[in-house]
C-alpha cells in the first residue's frame, strides 16, 4: 500500500514527515493486524505489536496514543486496502457486470493473503462501533456509485440504489469468508464468476 494512504491513518499531529517514518509507521499497521488477528483486541497488546515490528516501543507512542487508537487506525487501513485492491481489479474496457466480478476476485485474492481482516473488521462492531460502520457504509456507498454508473451508461437496468449494493456486498463479503477464509477449495476466478451469472440474471439489462 502507498505512503500516503499510511500516513492518513495517523493523527493529524502524528503523521510521519520521512521516508522512515513513514515505513516504521507501515510496520506498526502491519504487526497490529497480525497481533489483533492473531490474539483479538483485548488479548492483542502494544508490547506484542512493537515486538512484531522489530520497533522500540517509544516508536509507537510517536504515532499513537493507546491500543484503541491503533486499532481504530488499522480498521481504516485495512479498508482502504479492500478498497484498492477491488480497484486494481477493474482494468479499463470492462463492462458494469464485469467491474462487479472483478472487484470480488479482488477483494477475494486478498482475503486469502490477510485472513485476519474479517477478525479485525469483527471486532470493530463492538471496540470501535463508529469504524465498523463507516467501513461498511463506504463499501456500499462504491458499489452503488458503480451500479449506478453503469445505468446511466446502459449496461445495468435502471431504478439501482442503495439496497441493492448491499445486498452485493453481503454476498461479496460471505463468499469472502466462505471461499478465502474458511477454506480455499475453490479457484476465485469460479466463485467470482457464479455471483457475476447471479448479477447478470438480477441486474442485468433487459432484452
Amino acid at each position: 500500500m502507498s505512503n500516503d494512504r499510511t500516513v492518513e491513518t495517523a493523527g493529524p499531529d502524528k503523521i510521519p514527515r520521512t521516508a522512515r517514518g513513514r515505513e516504521t509507521l507501515r510496520k506498526l499497521l502491519d504487526a497490529a493486524a497480525e497481533e489483533f488477528g492473531e490474539k483479538g483486541f483485548h488479548d492483542g497488546s502494544i508490547s506484542g505489536i512493537t515486538r512484531r515490528a522489530g520497533t522500540a516501543l517509544g516508536s509507537f507512542y510517536t504515532y499513537f496514543d493507546s491500543k484503541d487508537e491503533i486499532f481504530r487506525a488499522l480498521v481504516k487501513d485495512m479498508s482502504e486496502r479492500v478498497k484498492t485492491s477491488a480497484g486494481k481489479a477493474q482494468v479499463d474496457g470492462l463492462t458494469s457486470l464485469e467491474r462487479e466480478r472483478a472487484a470480488l476476485a479482488g477483494f477475494m485474492e486478498f482475503a486469502r493473503a490477510h485472513k485476519e481482516i474479517y477478525r479485525i473488521i469483527d471486532e470493530a462492531e463492538f471496540v470501535d462501533p463508529e469504524s465498523y460502520r463507516k467501513h461498511y457504509e463506504t463499501t456500499a456507498r462504491r458499489i452503488r456509485e458503480r451500479l449506478e454508473y453503469g445505468a446511466a451508461k446502459g449496461d445495468l437496468k435502471p431504478g439501482l440504489g442503495e439496497a441493492h449494493a448491499w445486498a452485493i456486498m453481503g454476498m461479496n463479503v460471505f463468499l469472502g469468508l466462505r471461499y478465502a477464509v474458511w477454506a480455499s477449495d475453490e479457484d476465485t476466478d469460479r466463485v467470482a464468476d457464479i455471483a457475476a451469472a447471479i448479477l447478470a440474471e438480477g441486474i442485468g439489462p433487459k432484452g
